[in-house]
């Protein structure tokens, strides 16, 4: 029969007085949590109609568990560093010591505690730039990036700067905020480094020197605030002008590299040139000392055969003026291609072209024809030449019968 069928008001749930629970009474398990705590640690057994209590048994449960609260506070000290961290113990919040990695035990709190740092991770700032996502370099943030140059020339410079912590006592306690110190301090030191370099110097061929310049400078003023970090790497991730002059500077580097490959092939020229002209100078200069030891040997050979030949003069004039006559006229007519035949009987000389003849003799061994006109051309030109070698030959022959 369902609850709610006329007749039958005692199914009523929400009417049923007699089988509603009531809520515990507060001050009656205050008391059986205590009569089960002293039945474990004081002792007595009973049902529930009558329970026996040990003498004293209340004061000895109280005492165990101080007991036990104790060494679970004390167990409540020991702590555990990982390799590669630190732990900075502090007693009532100050300085007490720093731990090794390893098992370690402080005063559990509220009288020490501890904090783990670790001192082998690698970290990082960002000044003059913010990276985007993978990206480095990107995000550029121009009230750290943009700094004046000797000459007074902005320049855009980003840099990134590694660190690790060297001493953990230092690096929580002589700093409040680690992170924004260190890129106060980089960027102070930074612009310090840049605003004694000129511009030109900071864009191209001085980036390592400011590199190591900006390590030392940077790493002196951490320790000067005892901060407990130590700079592992500066990397210089850009340096270049403001964007709004970029194209005039690209044009200005443009122009500096037309002039040094003017310069450079200039240097190329002169190195091929200079080189051939001191040679062709000194050639000309062991030319003419050889021409002049020549001459001088020339010369003094001549004075000797001059010498010898006066000697040979004195002792019989005729034969060495004979010599001398056949000697002159051997190296005149040997440098002709004139042959002259001397006829004892007859004042008439004979000509024979023989340079002519053995001309053509040499074509006709050769298997060359030797056309008649040319041989007219030969006999006629051998008749023109006859009078004036005829004459000639007179005239020596008279000089010499005279």
């Amino acid at each position: 029969m369902a609850w709610n069928e006329p007749g039958d008001k005692d199914k009523d749930p929400w009417n049923d007085k007699k089988g509603q629970q009531q809520p515990p009474d507060l001050d009656e398990a205050i008391r059986s949590f205590q009569e089960k705590i002293s039945n474990i640690f004081g002792g007595g057994t009973g049902g529930s109609s009558g329970q026996r209590k040990m003498p004293g048994g209340s004061g000895l449960g109280i005492g165990l568990l101080l007991v036990a609260a104790v060494v679970l506070w004390a167990l409540s000290g020991f702590y555990i560093v990982d390799e590669g961290n630190h732990g900075v113990e502090t007693r009532f919040g100050k300085y007490s010591e720093t731990t090794a990695p390893g098992l370690n035990w402080h005063l559990p709190t509220p009288i020490e505690a501890v904090d783990i740092v670790n001192v082998q991770k690698q970290r990082f700032i960002e000044v003059g730039y913010r990276t985007g996502g993978r990206e480095r370099g990107s995000g550029s943030v121009p009230r750290e990036s943009l700094m004046l140059t000797k000459d007074e020339n902005i320049v855009d410079v980003r840099l990134a700067v590694q660190y690790q912590i060297k001493d953990a006592a230092n690096y929580i306690f002589n700093v409040k905020d680690q992170k924004a110190t260190l890129k106060q301090a980089t960027e102070s030191v930074e612009r310090g480094v840049i605003g004694r370099n000129d511009m030109n110097f900071v864009l191209l061929e001085g980036r390592a020197d400011i590199v190591a310049d900006i390590k030392k400078e940077l790493q002196t003023l951490l320790d000067r605030y005892s901060s407990g970090i130590i700079i592992t790497d500066v990397n210089l991730q850009d340096a270049q002008p403001p964007e709004q002059v970029q194209a005039a500077f690209e044009d200005a580097i443009k122009a500096r590299e037309d002039k040094e490959r003017y310069i450079n092939e200039a240097e190329a020229y002169r190195n091929d040139v200079v080189p051939k002209a001191r040679g062709a100078a000194s050639r000309k200069i062991q030319e003419a000392e050889g021409y002049k030891l020549r001459v001088i040997a020339e010369s003094q050979g001549e004075t000797v055969r001059f010498t010898k030949l006066l000697a040979e003069y004195k002792k019989a004039p005729d034969v060495t003026r004979k010599r001398l006559y056949i000697d002159a006229m051997e190296s005149v007519l040997s440098k002709t291609d004139t042959v002259m035949i001397d006829l004892k009987k007859g004042n008439n000389v004979m000509y024979l072209p023989l340079d002519r003849l053995g001309r053509g003799q040499g074509a006709h061994k050769t298997g060359g024809a030797v056309n008649s006109g040319g041989d007219n051309d030969h006999n006629s030109g051998s008749n023109r030449d006859s009078g004036t070698s005829r004459a000639s030959t007179r005239g020596r022959e008279s000089r010499g019968r005279k």
